[in-house]
């Protein structure tokens, strides 16, 4: 599996409301509430795999046409500057909706490594663990003032940089460790994989009526 870079340094590309309320001419802050079906439609979901979804990541709003794939030139991922950002900011309770793996699945096939928001889903927080996308909490005054901004990442310090400010974050530290060693839930149990010996040796010991013997 690919280990979250060490740091990972680039432009935060924001999420903003401005094109995605029901006004077009509405311009607010970052986009609260982004749930799983923005992020990617069901409709986008042609198949069961984790490729082939990056070309539908946020469909309805970064396409003008969807089905035509014309790109709507306001949109962020549309911009030039955004267009190969790996790291996504947004406003609360982002990744809620469906607990679809999908979305994750989507936003790392494009290249994201981290998205950085205020709050995020529970469900849709653990899918980016296990998918090697960074999920980062930090105050709404935070994510306003790095939006648009390039900044680095450092999991092992556990802290966002930018413009000479150092904000931490907290990540639990299972978490933390698959992350760094690029490690999945199975992965992460192997590594006890002499614990597991041993304590499988001394129970078959204690009661080897459990274990079925092999037959040829």
């Amino acid at each position: 599996m690919t280990a979250f870079p060490q740091p990972l340094t680039g432009i935060a590309a924001p999420l903003h409301v401005d094109r995605l309320a029901d006004n077009p001419n509405h311009v607010g802050g970052l986009a609260d509430n982004v749930d799983t079906d923005a992020v990617i439609p069901s409709r986008e979901m042609r198949s069961t795999g984790r490729t082939g979804l990056a070309d539908g990541l946020f469909a309805p709003w970064r396409y003008s046409d969807a089905d035509a794939r014309t790109p709507d030139p306001d949109f962020v991922l549309n911009r030039p500057e955004y267009c190969n950002a790996t790291i996504l900011v947004a406003g609360s309770n982002f990744g809620c909706g469906s607990s679809r793996e999908h979305a994750v699945w989507a936003l790392a096939e494009y290249g994201f490594r981290a998205v950085i928001a205020e709050s995020f889903a529970p469900i849709f927080r653990g899918n980016c663990i296990r998918n090697f996308v960074l999920p980062v909490a930090l105050p709404r005054e935070v994510l306003e003032s790095i939006a648009g901004q390039v900044v680095e990442i450092d999991l092992a310090a556990q802290e966002v940089r930018c413009r000479g400010e150092v904000h931490p974050f907290e990540i639990d530290p299972e978490a933390k460790r698959m992350l760094a060693e690029g490690l999945d839930a199975i992965d992460l149990t192997l590594t006890q994989g002499a614990a597991i010996d041993a304590w499988t040796g001394a129970d078959r010991k204690a009661r080897p009526w459990v274990y079925l013997e092999r037959t040829q």
